[in-house]
């Protein structure tokens, strides 16, 4: 919680960047993307070494970063399905941990790669009776699983619709999808949002996340938002503008808010990605100094972000997306081990002091 406003962080993941965990040589370019972007888009004393960077971190460091050296009460773990590693990169193992010591901090999207077809409904099942408190589904548009990189998209009645079918059978609600983001020398087409449309034509009974939402494809995100109420924008990335250019940041959160108004600022919500950049300075810019310049507001009719506006977006459009009674979740922390390392009001520990880099960050 910060300045009494609760937080959700959407989206958390415990990466192995160890090249012993590269599966094929696809694995190298998306580990440089997501380890430049830290020194990228961090402020001074939380960027990292490239050493200190591109390990296996552990589910430990990733609920201390969020919880204790930041503000967020709940996070989402996502189950990553880049085959370019071994694991995924982000495996269903570190979420069992998660599970098992820190069940009501935590929910769970599961990930499958839709390119594998009836292993992939397999793998689905599979994670499904794994995990207790599964809110949704997390996909990517190319798949890794041979030495050429492929790509699908969501509007694919053969690749993605089954998929979207069964999941709805096992009572997923939520499809997550990787947009905006090129991963490696890849085809761009897939990463666009334009396939979503009909997917979210096709399947009202779901919720489709973009995410990293407002990256790119600003104006097609933001009629998405506009016209269906069944599409969701997740700011993991994006909210990293807000330290490191912050001009951007306002320009692209307007964008999005830009057809759909009012309605569309309920249909976005809070990420980080915690640990591909640390969580904490993004927060506290959006919570505390974030607003719209009076010049863009009156050019544009814009609404005043007030601390009700901050409070949807930090917690209460996720909360609502989920089902969640964000009273009785929060009420569950107390005493937990993380509320008695930083109670609320306090402020949480220096970035990365919890982790295996302290040394490190600079």
């Amino acid at each position: 919680m910060i300045d009494g406003i609760p937080v959700i962080d959407a989206v958390v993941h415990p990466y192995n960047l160890t090249e012993e965990n590269f599966r094929t040589p696809h694995a190298r370019p998306i580990t440089d993307i997501v380890s430049g972007g830290n020194r990228a888009v961090a402020p001074p004393g939380y960027r990292l070494t490239k050493d200190g960077y591109e390990r296996n971190w552990s589910i430990e460091e990733v609920a201390t970063m969020s919880f204790v050296e930041s503000y967020a009460d709940l996070a989402t773990y996502h189950v990553v399905p880049i085959r370019a590693y071994h694991d995924g990169i982000c495996s269903v193992e570190k979420g069992l941990e998660a599970q098992e010591r820190w069940p009501d901090r935590f929910m769970f999207y599961v990930g499958v790669d839709p390119l594998e077809g009836p292993k992939a409904v397999e793998d689905l099942e599979r994670q499904m009776e794994l995990f207790d408190n599964v809110a949704g589904l997390k996909l990517y548009p190319n798949s890794w699983l041979g030495q050429e990189v492929e790509g699908w998209l969501m509007d694919d009645p053969e690749v993605a619709f089954p998929l979207f079918e069964k999941a709805q059978q096992l009572g997923i609600r939520t499809v997550a999808i990787h947009k905006a983001i090129p991963l490696g020398p890849v085809e761009l087409r897939h990463y666009r949002v334009d396939d979503i449309d009909r997917a979210a034509m096709a399947f009202p009974g779901l919720n489709f996340e973009i995410v990293h939402g407002g990256m790119a494809f600003l104006e097609e995100t933001a009629w998405q938002l506009a016209r269906f109420r069944n599409v969701w924008v997740n700011l993991e990335t994006t909210a990293t503008m807000i330290t490191n250019r912050p001009a951007a940041f306002e320009r692209a959160f307007a964008a999005l808010i830009a057809n759909g108004g009012p309605r569309a600022l309920s249909q976005i919500f809070w990420g980080t990605g915690c640990m591909v950049s640390h969580p904490r300075p993004h927060l506290e810019h959006f919570a505390r100094d974030f607003s719209f310049s009076p010049e863009l507001t009156e050019r544009y009719g814009l609404p005043e972000i007030t601390p009700e506006v901050k409070r949807a977006v930090l917690a209460e459009n996720y909360a609502r997306l989920h089902g969640i009674d964000l009273g009785e979740r929060l009420s569950r922390l107390k005493g937990d081990e993380f509320d008695l390392r930083r109670p609320d009001g306090t402020e949480p520990a220096p970035g990365y002091s919890t982790t295996a880099v302290a040394d490190v960050a600079y």
